[in-house]
């Protein structure tokens, strides 16, 4: 397996400084970085980006994740390893990363529950991590970054 080409954030790299710069305003308190980990990675797997799988799957063992709950993100419904809180932020994820599969793109319902866990900030920076896990994902999936490789 080879990408296609080098990656955009490097051939670019002010790109790369944009990213890094939208994910550390997004470290509010408020949004644990668990949560922040299993929504990258519950997207990643939506989106079929294997090295966003792979390396989120990784952060959360490393921040101590039990790997029930890893590995049990893809049916985190259907689990009890999940607080309401997370649990929220997963559906958002869902809904948000599959936009054109429903009428609403982010149903009421969906919002509510978050809205109810997540105060203002914490709720604003999930959405730009949904956002930005999304566009690394669709980055990945444009070049075929390989997982586990050196990124270049």
């Amino acid at each position: 397996m080879q990408a296609r080409m080098r990656h955009p954030v490097f051939v670019l790299p002010e790109a790369m400084k944009a990213l890094h710069a939208l994910d550390k305003a997004t470290s509010v308190e408020g949004l644990p970085d668990v949560t922040r980990k299993l929504v990258h990675l519950r997207a990643s797997q939506i989106n079929g980006c294997s090295v966003c799988v792979d390396m989120h799957a990784h952060e959360l063992q490393q921040a101590g994740q039990d790997f029930k709950r890893i590995f049990a993100v893809a049916a985190w419904r259907d689990t009890p390893y999940f607080t309401d809180a997370e649990r929220a932020a997963l559906a958002l994820t869902e809904e948000m990363t599959r936009l054109a599969d429903r009428a609403e793109a982010v149903s009421d319902a969906v919002w509510a529950e978050a809205a109810s866990h997540y105060d203002e900030a914490a709720l604003a920076a999930l959405v730009l991590q949904i956002a930005q896990i999304n566009v690394w994902n669709r980055l990945n999936a444009a070049v075929k970054q390989v997982a586990g490789q050196r990124w270049n």
